[in-house]
């Protein structure tokens, strides 16, 4: 059963937490049905008898949430003790004597289930939850054959969540794992609880959208049918999906997923336990921006006749105007963006092509001048994880809320647990936790580059201080300056020192890691030609001054987005959900999707179309490497990394001598920082073309 073994999946989770939480802590002995466990001083006796491998039934209880102890399945026998225990909520004491599966603890749980069913309405067959709902599996393990409640079910008004959750209120067993999750992760307190005994409803108390950014993680948090996905609504059963493993890219955080598909049509998307990554939250647009995967989607080639139409046209034809364009141009006058949902495989082979074609005239979407002959220079040194070890955070041009909520609720736990002092410099910040504003913009940053800022004392007396830079900072005409103080502000605060680098850029965009792994920026002699060619990789944030108004232009794209509109020529690539590919998040981690669906229509794979146009360019233009292993083996020999999936490998930092050599300008004192992400729910084309996002967006302004 599917709920079981998620079960058993939250028993490991929590013993990794456990074993994480209480390393350095004295541990004590008791026995679970006459199996002896040791076990830390102060954990509980459902943590007990995980030790011992007995799966105890629960309802409320979450290992990522404070404890509630309200729906008592837990129950357990203590010998000496005079009646049955709530496990998750009584500590363990030495010489214990713990017992789960007597007569008394039978009948306790018949008892708790019998009380939770009084209520339930007996509407399986139409629920959403039916085949994946921890009521219905425990009602049949531990439930009786039979109830005795004759008197009229309770009925208890739906509350209208937004367009992303679907309640059916009468179904709520009173756990509150909704509750304390919007309280104690996502930080929004958008749900509490009204009434007492069986009037006790769960509700928003004044009817608003949930609006924390990951709210719809209480789908999966809910134990019940109460709270459903909206969007996923009486569309298909669990045991009908085909269940993949991938990574998302709606962000630059890499959150891992699993792509639920039904035939050639992506029905769901759900968390992946990572706890180096994303633990088990996602991002409600990583969630449900995959009905834009079916709309305005490319999946044909099309060239743009001479009265300015585009039409289908034949996978030859379209490399045939695309090679006589090409002959025209020479050198650098070929150039190459490459967007925020481009893969490494695609990027490496545009890049080869290029070369070949005797350009270095390329660049990743939004960052065109940024030097990345250091790793340690545009990473998240600290890691995902290590966020929650700082004591101190200054935010410079980022807005973590909106360009990846996972990561400000990591930020929040370290404020809130750890009590750590967060500061911003840039536009005022609405996140989920106090943060201490210091300015908008340069001469701010210049005071802490210089070391007079009154934070910077805070930063030196810091155990783990962490600076974490924007995407949009880096993205400025006045970057070289900026990243000067940036660097200059490390050194000076002590950001970075032994077993401990402090310095993280956040990036917004899944793509462009793995473009700067791969010197995919332009050569000195680029910068000054005029380009007649522009290939553009699942580039639409684009700058159009960036392309001339009489370039040929080749989209290599999934959606018809901004990027889609210039072309000249169209090539139909897959979406991330339908290829098997490699992306490198913020942190330098490397992570690769696989395909749940197959490409629609003459949709093929990024390198696959650069690989097939090469051939068609010319004999000494064909790229070396007719298989994805060969493509990735040559990613390897660019970027050893590449071949180490999922680990993040150690690099150097070299307190800003990147920046030394370079003659950069003075900083613009009159622009504030901002966050490159000003709509959340919509920053790529996918999520453009969503139509759930799109309600998102409706609903937050008529909020």
């Amino acid at each position: 059963m599917q709920s079981l073994h998620r079960l058993r999946s939250s028993a490991s989770a929590f013993r990794v937490l456990s074993t994480r939480l209480f390393s350095t802590v004295e541990t004590l002995e008791c026995t679970v049905d006459g199996i002896t466990v040791s076990i830390p001083k102060g954990a509980s006796v459902m943590t007990a008898c995980e030790a011992a491998g007995v799966d105890i039934p629960r309802f409320c209880y979450h290992q990522r949430l404070s404890i509630a102890g309200n729906c008592r399945m837990c129950l357990v026998e203590v010998v000496k003790a005079p009646k049955p225990v709530a496990s998750c909520a009584m500590p363990a004491m030495p010489g214990m004597a713990i017992k789960t599966t007597t007569p008394l603890v039978k009948k306790a749980r018949e008892g708790v289930m019998e009380f939770l069913l009084a209520n339930h309405p007996l509407d399986c067959p139409i629920c959403d939850q039916g085949g994946e709902c921890d009521l219905q599996d425990q009602a049949m393990v531990y439930g009786s054959d039979r109830g005795r409640f004759t008197e009229l079910k309770r009925s208890v008004e739906d509350k209208e969540l937004g367009p992303l959750v679907k309640t059916v209120m009468t179904r709520c067993i009173h756990c509150t794992r909704c509750v304390r999750f919007a309280k104690e992760v996502a930080g929004v307190e958008d749900l509490g609880t009204t009434g007492r005994g069986r009037d006790t409803e769960v509700g928003t108390y004044v009817s608003k959208l949930l609006t924390s950014n990951m709210s719809a993680n209480i789908i999966d948090l809910c134990p019940v049918g109460a709270l459903t996905s909206k969007p996923y609504a009486f569309t298909a059963r669990p045991w009908e999906l085909k269940l993949t493993e991938s990574v998302d890219v709606s962000d630059a955080l890499g959150c891992n997923i699993r792509v639920d598909s039904k035939g050639t049509e992506v029905m769901r998307v759900t968390p992946r336990l990572n706890e180096d990554v994303n633990e088990e939250w996602i991002s409600d647009k990583a969630r449900f921006q995959y009905d834009g995967l079916k709309r305005q989607r490319l999946n044909a080639p099309m060239v743009k006749t001479q009265n300015g139409s585009l039409t289908l046209a034949t996978w030859e034809k379209a490399f045939a105007a695309i090679a006589e364009a090409v002959s025209k141009a020479s050198g650098d006058e070929v150039k190459a963006i490459a967007g925020k949902l481009a893969d490494a495989e695609g990027i490496m082979a545009l890049k080869d092509l290029l070369n070949k074609l005797g350009s270095g005239n390329h660049a990743s979407e939004g960052f065109p001048t940024l030097d990345a002959d250091i790793r340690t220079s545009y990473l998240m040194n600290s890691r995902i994880a290590g966020v929650e070890e700082t004591d101190a955070v200054l935010l410079v041009g980022s807005n973590p809320r909106l360009e990846a909520p996972v990561l400000n609720s990591r930020l929040r736990r370290a404020h809130i647990s750890g009590g750590a002092v967060v500061a911003n410099v840039g536009s005022p910040l609405d996140l989920t936790f106090p943060v201490n504003e210091l300015g908008p913009g340069a001469k701010e940053l210049a005071q802490l580059a210089s070391g007079t800022h009154p934070f910077c004392e805070t930063l030196k007396g810091a155990t783990n201080p962490m600076l974490i830079v924007g995407a949009g900072v880096l993205a400025r005409a006045d970057s070289d300056a900026l990243l000067k103080q940036l660097h200059a502000t490390a050194e000076k605060c002590g950001v970075v020192k032994d077993g401990w680098n402090g310095y993280n850029v956040l990036h917004d965009a899944a793509g462009r890691v793995a473009a700067l792994d791969l010197g995919f920026l332009p050569s000195d002699s680029a910068t000054k030609a005029t380009a007649k060619v522009v290939f553009l990789l699942n580039a639409d944030d684009f700058d159009e001054a960036q392309i001339p108004k009489d370039a040929f232009v080749v989209y290599i794209g999934s959606n018809g987005d901004k990027g889609a509109q210039l072309a000249d020529v169209i090539l139909p690539s897959a979406a991330y959900t339908e290829k098997s590919a490699i992306f490198v998040n913020t942190e330098g981690r490397a992570q690769m999707t696989n395909a749940a669906v197959v490409p629609p229509g003459k949709a093929r794979p990024d390198w696959m179309i650069l690989r097939a146009l090469s051939e068609e360019l010319g004999e000494e233009y064909i790229l070396p490497y007719a298989s994805i292993g060969a493509v990735r083996a040559r990613l390897a020999e660019v970027a050893p990394h590449f071949a180490h999936l999922e680990t993040v490998q150690p690099s150097t930092w070299l307190n800003g001598d990147t920046y030394a050599h370079k003659k950069a300008g003075a900083a613009s004192l009159a622009e504030p920082f901002t966050s490159s992400v000003t709509e959340f729910y919509q920053t790529d084309p996918i999520s453009r073309a969503s139509v759930t996002m799109a309600r998102c967006v409706a609903a937050k302004k008529n909020m």
